[in-house]
């Protein structure tokens, strides 16, 4: 990333419009931050840089890619980057450090960034009109088209570009605008609009003198006597992120309002899944075309519907032992082929789902090439006692519906201790590959990549498995009995 003096800008003039560089930031499903640098780099063509704060990448790109950066599957949540700081020096004292944040705000090169929102803005709002039934327009306050950014521009701001007249602005995002401007050439007299903006701090670290709230606080202060804005805390334009990790500063504008895992599930269920963890399961195992994919415990379908989207020369198989989660994931595929036959898109999606019993799956042998699935953990689902009797059984049932020699595994669980102990009485059908550690809703749990070995099914000593009782220790024994 570039030093504060260069403002991490470069720009290029192609005719009427400015080509701006500018760093991106995105934060990922912790674990899987190598996942979307390879992403980055095979759909966008730039490098990516992994975050000393777990969770989180960068990349350089130019304003004219900005829109495929929002098709990116593994990204949660977008921001461009105003400045960093690799090595900042916090004063001893809180009040001096306070104080120091507040002269930055002042010393920020925000022109180039405030661009790049100004320009992802007008995405937005064609993404709202496209989801208005008549043409509607967005809804007021809540979306960053409520604003002209221009408008609360102070003298303290006079040496920085005018915001208006974005020469990206296209006649649709501008009919969006709550401006009663009757040409293209805003009036002189129009009423200025204030912008509506919040200041978020994320700080991770034991060393501060500061906490959260302080630096957002004091900071959100002096970005609002710089530039004239309005705090709002919940019906904001602008969101200026403030992320501290130790010694390492970043500030940025969020691109994005929602996270982007919440793209295709509709009815959410008790233990749904980020779309975003589904995908970089999805390319634990690296679908080929033509490959069955199964989930047995599919929940609200998360993995296979993104399997679908994303891998779609596949086919996939999904299925609970619950009505309601079979339900779920009926009215999720229903909610993404109507939204692809809205948008013009080919009918149907490689998904069957059906309601089956995981020990007994209505499945030949052999005849699965890859098994990827989110095992319940025993919190929310299930309970740490059921997983001793059913975590061995689901191994068996999965071995015998995959391939030998060629078929794979993505399991996600909790649950590590239960998991080891029955996949170490698996060690003739299994052998474990790579583990990826990942944070799921607070909790420490473990993505496993599994091969299936060339071992025949029903011939070898590990096919049988020893119930509770005489499998747990009494230590075990005990717990579940408390429990």
């Amino acid at each position: 990333m570039s030093s504060p003096e260069d403002g991490t800008v470069e720009q290029a003039h192609t005719g009427l419009e400015t080509i701006i560089s500018v760093t991106i930031g995105a934060t990922v499903p912790t674990g899987f931050e190598h996942t979307a640098a390879e992403e980055v780099h095979e759909k966008i063509g730039v490098e990516a840089c992994i975050s000393k704060d777990r969770g989180r990448i960068y990349f350089t790109i130019t304003t004219d890619k900005l829109f495929q950066v929002h098709l990116l599957r593994s990204v949660d949540n977008l921001f461009v980057v105003v400045d960093e700081y690799d090595q900042y020096q916090f004063k001893e004292s809180k009040e001096e450090t306070l104080a120091e944040l507040q002269q930055l705000a002042s010393k920020l090169p925000w022109t180039n960034a405030l661009e790049v929102w100004k320009l992802n803005r007008t995405f937005k709002k064609r993404k709202g009109q496209r989801k208005g039934a008549s043409g509607a327009r967005v809804k007021p306050s809540s979306e960053v088209g409520k604003a002209t950014p221009a408008d609360g521009k102070s003298k303290a701001q006079a040496e920085e570009p005018p915001i208006a007249d974005d020469p990206n602005k296209t006649e649709e995002s501008r009919d969006t605008e709550t401006s009663t401007q009757g040409s293209e050439e805003a009036e002189p007299d129009v009423t200025p609009k204030i912008i509506k903006f919040r200041v978020t701090c994320n700080r991770a670290g034991d060393k501060h003198s500061f906490s959260s709230n302080e630096a957002a606080r004091d900071f959100g202060g002096a970005v609002q006597e710089f530039f004239q804005w309005k705090a709002d805390m919940t019906k904001f334009d602008i969101e200026v992120l403030l992320n501290i990790h130790n010694t390492e500063v970043v500030i940025g504008i969020a691109l994005t309002e929602e996270s982007l895992h919440r793209r295709n599930i509709s009815h959410f269920g008790p233990t749904t899944l980020r779309s975003t963890l589904c995908y970089g399961m999805l390319r634990l195992c690296k679908p080929q075309p033509s490959d069955i994919i199964l989930d047995p415990m599919c929940g609200t379908g998360a993995i296979p519907l993104e399997g679908a989207l994303e891998f779609p020369a596949s086919f996939y198989i999904c299925g609970d032992n619950n009505d309601m989660a079979v339900n779920r994931t009926v009215n999720n595929v229903c909610h993404i082929q109507k939204r692809k036959a809205d948008k013009g898109g080919a009918p149907g999606l490689p998904i069957d789902t059906v309601r089956w019993d995981l020990a007994s799956l209505p499945m030949r042998s052999s005849s699965v090439d890859i098994i990827i699935t989110d095992m319940p953990f025993g919190k929310r689902m299930g309970s740490r006692k059921k997983n001793w009797d059913l975590y061995p059984s689901c191994l068996r049932e999965m071995a015998r519906v995959c391939r030998p020699a060629s078929g794979k595994a993505v399991l996600l669980t909790q649950d590590k201790k239960c998991f080891s102990k029955a996949l170490s009485r698996m060690g003739g059908l299994w052998r474990k590959q790579h583990t990826v550690w990942v944070n799921v809703g607070g909790l420490h749990a473990g993505v496993f990549l599994l091969r299936r070995t060339g071992a025949v099914f029903g011939q070898t000593p590990e096919d049988f498995y020893e119930s509770r009782g005489t499998a747990c220790t009494q230590e075990d024994q005990d717990d579940s009995q408390r429990s």
